[in-house]
């Protein structure tokens, strides 16, 4: 049974987050959800497999859609490559019921989860600024 004051305080966790904030939990979640199709994986239960997969997916599939081409077209390109490189391994590691191809796709993101976390850290204390494509500034 789901305990409602928890659903509330990740309600007010959610809406009271930064953009870095809900980035950096969103990555957990996969990290999360991949890590549980692993162990599902490995015990021969292939629908809970596949049903955390899809969720991971989802979020990749969510972190590629937002992704701002305009003001970081570079960086976009390359993430949006990433993102859909693991996207495609997951759709593969859910036919093969590989675990070690979820686990490469875990390899894969976390460096960038790392990345984004230090980049809003630098960011929040003042460190870095950022600095978007010319061409999203003109307005």
């Amino acid at each position: 049974m789901i305990n409602p004051g928890l659903n509330r305080y990740k309600t007010v966790q959610v809406r009271t987050s930064s953009p870095s904030e809900l980035l950096t939990m969103l990555y957990d979640g996969s990290f999360r959800f991949l890590n549980e199709a692993v162990a599902a994986m490995e015990k021969g239960d292939r629908g809970r497999a596949g049903e955390r997969l899809d969720r991971a997916y989802a979020i990749l599939s969510e972190f590629a859609a937002t992704l701002k081409h305009e003001v970081w077209p570079d960086l976009c390109q390359n993430l949006n490559g990433v993102y859909m490189f693991c996207m495609g391994h997951l759709v593969q590691a859910n036919i093969d019921q590989d675990p070690e191809k979820v686990r490469e796709v875990i390899r894969i993101l976390e460096p960038l989860r790392e990345a984004f976390k230090e980049a809003a850290r630098q960011v929040l204390s003042g460190e870095a600024k950022l600095v978007p494509h010319a061409s999203a500034t003109k307005r």
